[in-house]
């Protein structure tokens, strides 16, 4: 097992370890983090995850989108490894992907690519002030949004990395393939990934 392999494990029987009123306390306290970020406020095309293995739940942070005229995605998983993005209200029906995962049933035209979103939650397994993640180690979202790679930050879209404040790490190597976070919500904080960059300039 690699160095990253038994972190994504110890972090990952960390996570699923908190108990139910733990993580509903932090999902309550990680809406009013993101309530700090002015994107989170007006973007109209914000995507998320569907919670699972202990993933910080959205349903908090996202209840007030529709009220305010914003449209909620959640990722479908494409060709080539990579993810789409499919509108989701109660009202649509879901399925599980390969992985257990539910998706939103809809019309492959309703699918939006990565590029056409202005903000997008995405859950981690770990991470650092400088905004690189430790993801489940399959690739998904670094391959969807690799078209970020060599654009000055931040950029559209806005990425949010949503984790708990114990998953962060002092420094994590990137990979070359990793596509890096703007911004990093906890219970505890809104971090800004690329201050600590400009403070290395």
């Amino acid at each position: 097992m690699t160095e990253r392999e038994e972190l994504r494990a110890r972090l990952r029987t960390q996570r699923q370890g908190l108990a139910p009123a733990e993580r509903i306390a932090a999902a309550s306290a990680i809406a009013a983090t993101l309530a700090q970020l002015p994107e989170f406020l007006v973007d109209t095309r914000v995507a998320g995850y569907w919670a699972v293995a202990g993933e910080v739940p959205l349903n908090i942070a996202l209840a007030a989108l529709a009220a305010r005229g914003q449209h909620y995605h959640l990722p479908v998983l494409a060709r080539g490894r990579r993810l789409r993005f499919a509108p989701w209200r109660r009202d649509i029906g879901l399925a599980p992907n390969r992985y257990g995962i539910p998706e939103p049933q809809c019309d492959p035209s309703a699918l939006l690519a990565p590029e056409a979103l202005d903000l997008v939650l995405v859950p981690l397994l770990g991470f650092d002030r400088r905004g690189h993640r430790l993801g489940s180690g399959a690739g998904y979202y670094d391959r969807s949004f690799e078209f970020l790679r060599d654009v000055a930050r931040p950029a559209q879209p806005v990425l949010v990395g949503i984790g708990y404040s114990f998953q962060e790490l002092p420094a994590l190597p990137a990979q070359g393939w990793d596509i890096r976070m703007d911004f990093v919500a906890t219970e505890r904080e809104l971090i800004d990934c690329g201050a600590g960059l400009r403070g290395e300039g």
